[in-house]
């Protein structure tokens, strides 16, 4: 399910004339840009060199668990907002049905966002996971397996994010559905077109 504001209803996104005005370039929250990198970095730190640092195994994956789930509530519920006009999230209806939810901003107002702040928030996004995946397979041949649990944690809630980033970008599912209709119709077509050649005589 895809959402944009209306004006009916109660802006989530705050939006006033002053955004208009601002350059596109400048960081204009300063703050949640640094968290939003923040959190998931320290987790990969300490992930890398807890051996060097702490020699208590308990004291690294509590520290990096509660990075890990202080990142995912940070990016879910704030950096996705603020940086980029984004937001998912999961509601259930009064039949008790479960619906996820994908927001953006209205158009007029995403071009507001900027282009640094942009840029901070997909990088971080994409990027950390891929460490944490990376891990996964390193902890298995490296036979680590104490570290599994926690590497599995961090693919699962970096991943969650990333996804439903990626679909609130493209559309919330509709846009995806929509492009395989599109592939398919195509694949079907060139098909046909060959077929018919194929038939057709000298």
């Amino acid at each position: 399910m895809l959402r944009q504001d209306s004006e009916g209803d109660v802006p989530f996104f705050h939006e006033n004339e002053n955004e208009f005005r601002e350059r596109k370039s400048n960081i204009k929250h300063p703050l949640a840009s640094f968290f939003h990198l923040f959190f998931r970095v320290m987790a990969i730190l300490i992930y890398l060199l807890c051996d060097l640092f702490s020699g208590s195994f308990i004291a690294s994956v509590v520290s990096i668990i509660l990075l890990l789930s202080c990142d995912f509530w940070t990016v879910k519920n704030v950096t996705g907002r603020l940086l980029v006009g984004l937001r998912w999230w999961n509601q259930v209806d009064d039949d008790g049905q479960s619906h996820w939810v994908f927001e953006a901003r209205k158009e007029t107002s995403r071009k507001t966002v900027s282009n640094s702040e942009s840029t901070i928030f997909w990088l971080g996004l994409i990027i950390c996971p891929v460490f944490w995946a990376l891990f996964v397979f390193s902890t298995i041949f490296s036979f680590r397996i104490k570290w599994l649990g926690v590497v599995i944690m961090g693919v699962t809630l970096q991943w969650a994010n990333l996804y439903g980033y990626v679909r609130c970008k493209v559309g919330g599912g509709s846009d995806l559905t929509n492009l395989r209709t599109k592939f398919t119709n195509y694949l079907g077509l060139k098909l046909f077109k060959q077929t018919l050649n194929g038939t057709e005589g000298p």
